[in-house]
């Protein structure tokens, strides 16, 4: 409902904003779904709404609000860079309408206030909020700072210590604990309207002067000292973002200059920062989360199955870390073992894990109960009978998989959903051990389950439509980025790491060094190298795989590296080395001359001379071989947008977020120089097929496209 629903019939001054009076005082409107963007339409509504608030003596004061859900949610990003964005009244002219207002502004907050949504209501003169009403300036996550005022005004209404806090975490703080500083005047628990509207009376009725907050003044006890700390820390975690950095810049300068020079600098910053790649790859990502929940044949009114109880089958790293999401969420877990002892290894890694975050201050110890209450161990499939929602977490063996959902076709009640945490498996094989292969689908976790954001939703031949769409609204309600995957081996990120991880062996046995191109790869921004991540994820799991690939393939595998450390028991971290060498309850790699030798025989005998190579061609390389293999996902149909497959190589596998994911990265390179490097390592000899440039990539390099 909208806040403003109350009180006389409103006039509509365009389609998104409207005027109603309330004896003296004026209730602007702003209701633009979802979140009131403050794009041109809405801009424009609101000044010719002030200007007909203006102009009617009958008007004491002008009350300013927006929906239930959002008074705004800021600047319309869509019209970044298009000349929409600079039409006038732009942003900036709003606020200075607002501000300049002779009549006495009211901003009546509910839901979101983001952004320019709260630079707008911080020029106002007073402001009343709902209790629950979130304020926050997130530009800095999309790689800016705030360019209408921002980083002036709010410092000014919170303090400078609050306000740098706000700014550069970009964290949204909810009204009521902001209840006690300048930015709010009131705090409302019922309707935050007809609140604003008692406020704005009553300022008419004592003749309160309008209040600047541009005339206010940033105090702190010690500006200088607190300052410099501040900027020792941000610089420490900026990873290599520009925006944290310009952020403190533009908040020092209300400490030091007058307001309009401040300001005049703080527009001239963001106008950089829109500019640079960072910020180009953050805006990306922020559009490709909203894109990827969209799927041309799912109409947003997709019919939902109700999740109500969801079942898990392993009680492992996996499966615990799978049933915390649901747990976490507030929904029902019934969890599966074979054996006792596993199930109560299983349950007691849950508990500690939430209690090890209550001891961080992140959980009350009531809420680590609610949470474990919401559990229930068993050894039963018949458990299984009322689940809504059953998601295996078992081993990756097609044989264990055809079981497990044999069993659970005959156990489960009609309608209930049958998910497999498979990374590679054939979907539309699983479905085919039931009887309903409609109501299966993949959910694909990544490790820790609890932790990554990333989920795979893989759509088999047959799962239907309200499936999906169930599957795509839960992960949402777990808080996981979800992408839908066709049914492919690996899917989309496994498909592609596999080739990442074949140009990085094709790098050693060529004469680089684990290390080195590891280095590399993680001076490009990757959280870490491909053989760091081999040693932590397990060399083993890799190894399952080549084999069952091979047997499925009726030849015999011919062992790589990565197979003959594995065959000396060198597994990773949990067997204490792998590519690297690992010294007891320690994770810090440190190269092995063990492995140094094997890489040396291996080399002899496959007559490879080693030669030296480059930084920047480990880079090609490793990056070239992501992008070529998801132009053929693509082209394929196995993901719906280029920007589908950022979202997994982000949140899934640790892509530096400041490059945009690695199909962002090539239309940023150029997709002609990248099918001319692809080109270049396809002629070398012996070279590998799958360095011949994608159709797709091709042909979008020739025509002057991009992906995204």
């Amino acid at each position: 409902m909208n806040p403003a629903a109350t009180g006389a019939a409103a006039s509509a001054i365009n389609e998104f904003v409207t005027l109603d009076k309330r004896g003296k005082i004026a209730v602007i409107t702003m209701n633009k779904p979802p979140v009131n963007g403050l794009g041109f339409d809405l801009r424009n509504g609101v000044a010719m709404a002030l200007d007909q608030a203006h102009a009617d003596d009958a008007i004491a004061a002008i009350v300013l609000t927006g929906s239930a859900r959002a008074f705004s949610g800021g600047a319309d990003v869509t019209e970044f860079g298009t000349p929409k964005a600079l039409r006038e009244p732009n942003l900036r002219v709003l606020i200075s309408l607002v501000e300049d207002s002779p009549k006495p502004v009211v901003a009546a907050i509910a839901g979101q206030c983001l952004g320019g949504g709260l630079e707008l209501a911080m020029a106002a003169h007073f402001r009343v909020a709902q209790r629950d009403a979130t304020l926050g300036l997130p530009e800095v996550k999309l790689g800016l700072l705030p360019g209408a005022t921002g980083t002036q005004r709010l410092p000014r209404l919170v303090g400078l210590e609050t306000a740098l806090n706000m700014i550069v975490s970009g964290t949204p703080v909810a009204a009521a604990k902001l209840a006690d500083t300048a930015l709010l005047d009131a705090v409302a628990d019922g309707d935050v309207v007809a609140a604003a509207v008692d406020f704005a009376q009553k300022v008419v009725d004592e003749g309160k002067p309008v209040r600047k907050v541009r005339d206010l003044k940033v105090t702190h006890p010690n500006a200088a000292g607190y300052l410099q700390f501040a900027r020792n820390t941000i610089a420490a975690t900026a990873n290599a973002l520009p925006a944290p950095l310009k952020c403190w810049e533009a908040v020092a300068r209300s400490v030091k200059l007058p307001f309009d020079e401040a300001v005049r600098l703080e527009r001239e910053d963001f106008l950089a920062l829109m500019n640079t790649p960072e910020s180009k790859s953050l805006r990306h990502v922020f559009a490709a989360e909203r894109a990827a929940g969209k799927l041309p044949d799912i109409p947003a009114d997709t019919p939902q199955r109700e999740i109500g109880k969801v079942g898990v089958i392993g009680a492992g790293t996996m499966g615990g870390g799978i049933t915390m999401n649901f747990l976490t969420a507030g929904i029902p877990v019934v969890l599966l073992e074979m054996k006792q002892e596993a199930l109560d290894k299983g349950v007691a890694t849950i508990r500690r894990n939430y209690e090890n975050s209550m001891k961080k201050g992140k959980l009350k110890p009531e809420q680590v109960e609610q949470r474990m209450g919401l559990l229930k161990p068993t050894l039963d499939y018949a458990d299984f009978a009322d689940a809504d929602l059953v998601i295996e977490a078992v081993f990756e063996n097609m044989d264990v998989k055809k079981t497990v959902f044999e069993t659970l076709d005959k156990t489960c009640k009609p309608g209930a959903i049958l998910a497999s945490n498979t990374s590679y498996l054939d979907l539309n094989k699983i479905a085919a051990f039931t009887k309903r292969p409609q109501d299966v689908i993949g959910l694909h976790f990544f490790s820790p389950a609890n932790v990554m954001r990333l989920l795979e939703i893989v759509r088999g031949e047959q799962t239907a439509p309200d499936v999906l769409a169930t599957c795509m609204a839960l992960a949402k309600k777990i808080k996981k980025v979800a992408v839908v995957s066709g049914v492919c081996d690996g899917f989309i990120g496994n498909r592609m790491l596999a080739r990442y991880g074949a140009a990085a062996n094709a790098l050693v046995i060529a004469g680089a060094a684990p290390q080195q191109v590891d280095n590399a790869l993680q001076k490009f921004g990757l959280a870490m190298g491909p053989f760091r991540v081999g040693d932590l994820a397990g060399l083993d799991i890799g190894w399952a795989t080549r084999k069952r690939r091979a047997a499925e393939a009726g030849v015999e595998m011919k062992p790589g590296i990565a197979d003959l450390l594995c065959e000396a028991g060198r597994f990773g971290q949990k067997t204490g080395a792998g590519w690297y060498r690992y010294e007891a309850g320690k994770r810090e790699p440190i190269p092995d001359p063990l492995t140094d030798k094997l890489i040396t025989d291996y080399r002899l005998a496959n007559n490879v001379t080693p030669r030296k190579i480059s930084d920047q061609e480990i880079v090609e390389r490793c990056i070239y071989a992501l992008v070529n293999e998801g132009a053929r996902i693509l082209e394929e149909g196995i993901a719906a947008r280029a920007s589908d497959i950022d979202l997994v190589y982000l949140n899934g596998y640790g892509h530096p977020v400041q490059r945009g994911g690695p199909m962002f990265y090539a239309d940023t390179v150029g997709l002609p120089n990248v099918v001319r490097s692809l080109r270049k390592f396809a002629a070398e000899p012996g070279a590998d097929p799958s360095w011949q440039p994608a159709p797709l990539l091709v042909r979008l390099a020739e025509e002057g496209k991009t992906f995204n």
